[in-house]
């Protein structure tokens, strides 16, 4: 089985976005997502999808969506057994990168979260499923302060 990874910058309140969006554009966040990221497969949704302004290069994109989707090179799943099943016979580390729905159906998959928690509040229209912080350790990858904003890089991975 793969080994899933949630990756994710959120607010206090645990805030993803707003009107499709990321919420926070921070140089340090957005350095550790493609250095996390690359050449790795990336999971998300179909708005997700929509939101970059380009396929990532360097990474193997993966929607999981009931739309019809024909993009070249993109993978697409209708429905989460189907990706599950792809998931099962891969033997390496993939990314969810979003939305908030994709998010919410494979955190109880994933061994690892990697999260840029921003010290901010921000008005939001989706948000970061809740989780039991119990169930991981927690590790500080960096801690950093960009455009008054402070922020921590946590890596919570699941206890056995």
């Amino acid at each position: 089985m793969a080994n899933i990874t949630l990756i994710a910058a959120i607010g206090k309140n645990k805030e993803l976005g707003k009107d499709n969006q990321l919420i926070w554009h921070l140089k340090e966040d957005m350095r550790f997502f493609k250095e996390q990221t690359m050449n790795k497969k990336i999971i998300m949704g179909r708005k997700t999808l929509e939101s970059l302004p380009k396929l990532l290069p360097g990474r193997t994109h993966i929607v999981l969506t009931k739309q019809n989707i024909d993009i070249p090179g993109i993978i697409i799943f209708h429905t989460k057994e189907e990706l599950m099943n792809y998931l099962y016979f891969l033997k390496e580390e993939v990314y969810v990168i979003g939305g908030a729905s994709v998010y919410q159906e494979m955190i109880e998959y994933a061994s690892k979260l990697l999260l840029t928690e921003i010290q901010a509040t921000s008005e939001a229209d989706v948000y970061f499923p809740n989780f039991n912080s119990n169930a991981y350790t927690q590790k500080i990858i960096k801690e950093g302060k960009e455009n008054n904003i402070k922020y921590k890089i946590l890596e919570y991975k699941k206890k056995k």
